[in-house]
């Protein structure tokens, strides 16, 4: 190590001391058997007192990666299995591609050598097994959205989630999100809007103006009519089945889904009953709205030219990346009132993990600056870090040149809580919705299932 002089302050550099001893033992630097120079050269070298310099190798006794042998000096004996942390970090697979998980862990694990990080693909659509595996101890760090965390609340389970400070750093209408009676319980990590994203060259072929925020769901269909190509291209492309997707008509609304006075959703002879028949009217007048919509298949045919418009979100534009298509976004349309989805993806630390500390660590990096800045430099997902999110510089990608209308779009940001319904409920609404939209299910008939499964105390 070379000696080194410093303005930081004496934890800082007792703390770098013990990260530099640590590295160079668990990368081999210092081999096992090798004896440590004596505790005035370190407190030369690191400007620490010899008190502070007993105290960092105090640390890295009780990692088993030193012995103090009186009368002799320190001896190095690790690194040994039981000298690293492990820490198991439930993910999204979809993040692999949103936020370069895999990279930013190598990254963490590069700073940290002395934790490792085993990753698990946790689903993001099925909160069950989030919940089985923080309660079974499976998992130390697990990533949530918005959806996940509402049904663990519902479900009386937050019990599960290790408080966390709020983070001053992080968008506070994220961090709210994530609260319950005033606990921070996920950190806010990457996020987005829904968004209308757009082939350009197709607009300036038809000599049509782009879209921009005054747009509503009129101009949206009279604009596909005339992209569209038969046999060719579609005017406009969206999974309408997604609840990530459909409940954004109902939102632009205004209103909120009423109840019977035993607390069941009331659907017929409603606002909302008329909103959700809205939904299924526009799926005709855009033939070309398909069903059935896999994942990334949207982006996919924007990126080959078979759709001229497509309703997605910051995630999804990451299978953009690559390809080429000159594309650009504009806000959603609307129904008089702008306003948009809005997704969030969060961590949250396992109340029993017994690496509390090494958890925190990891989840400390990911919403640091430096993580948070690797994924807006590198992929088209919103960080929840404002700098970072709101860094401007030189890019690595192509960059859609409305990137940033997120900023101005804040306040029309909403949740599919303001609809006043739980989680639970959107998931049976969006499977008997499913069943009315394919012509299988009467408006009548659908309006009582959902109240038969949704009465109070069924557990269907």
């Amino acid at each position: 190590m070379e000696e080194r002089t410093s303005r930081k302050k004496p934890r800082e550099r007792l703390s770098e001391f013990v990260s530099a001893l640590r590295e160079d033992i668990l990368t081999g630097k210092r081999a096992i058997g090798d004896f440590l120079p004596s505790e005035k050269s370190f407190a030369a070298e690191f400007q620490l007192s010899n008190q502070s310099v007993r105290k960092g190798l105090d640390i890295l006794v009780s990692e088993g990666l030193i012995e103090k042998i009186p009368r002799v000096g320190t001896k190095v004996i690790g690194p040994l299995d039981e000298a690293f942390v492990t820490v198991k970090l439930g993910f999204h697979s979809s993040v692999t591609g949103e936020a370069g998980i895999h990279q930013l862990l190598s990254i963490f694990q590069e700073e940290n050598p002395h934790i490792r990080v085993q990753a698990v693909p946790t689903s993001s659509t099925n909160y069950s097994y989030i919940s089985d595996y923080l309660s079974g101890g499976i998992l130390d760090v697990v990533m949530m959205n918005f959806m996940n965390f509402q049904e663990c609340v519902e479900n009386g389970a937050e019990g599960l989630l290790e408080p966390m400070e709020r983070n001053p750093e992080l968008y506070s209408f994220l961090s709210d999100a994530f609260q319950v009676n005033g606990r921070q319980l996920v950190q806010p990590f990457i996020f987005s809007p829904l968004i209308l994203c757009y082939n350009r060259e197709h607009f300036r072929a038809a000599h049509l103006s782009e879209p921009d925020s005054s747009w509503q769901w009129n101009d949206l269909i009279d604009y596909s009519s005339r992209l569209a190509i038969p046999g060719e291209r579609l005017g406009f492309h969206c999974d309408l089945y997604s609840s990530n997707r459909w409940p954004l008509l109902l939102l632009q609304t205004g209103e909120k889904f009423v109840r019977h006075e035993d607390g069941r959703l009331k659907l017929a002879g409603t606002p909302m009953m008329d909103a959700l028949r809205y939904c299924g009217e526009m799926k005709h007048s855009i033939p070309s709205l398909s069903e059935g919509v896999t994942t990334g298949e949207s982006e996919l045919l924007l990126a080959k030219g078979k759709a001229s418009m497509i309703m997605t979100s910051y995630f999804y534009l990451n299978y953009l990346l690559g390809e080429q298509v000159s594309f650009d976004i504009a806000p959603v349309p609307h129904l008089g009132t702008p306003m948009t989805m809005l997704l969030n993806i969060g961590l949250a630390i396992n109340r029993q993990s017994r690496v509390k500390a090494a958890a925190a660590k990891l989840v400390e990096f990911l919403t640091g600056y430096k993580a948070q800045l690797f994924v807006r430099q590198n992929t088209y997902s919103l960080p929840a870090r404002k700098s970072a999110a709101e860094w401007v510089g030189g890019e690595r990608r192509y960059l859609p040149s409305r990137f940033s209308l997120f900023r101005e779009t804040i306040p029309s940001f909403r949740y599919f809580t303001d609809l006043a319904i739980s989680a639970r409920e959107l998931s049976v609404i969006n499977q008997e919705l499913k069943m009315y939209w394919a012509g299988l299910e009467t408006e009548e008939a659908m309006c009582s299932q959902i109240e038969e499964r949704l009465a109070v105390g069924s557990l269907s």
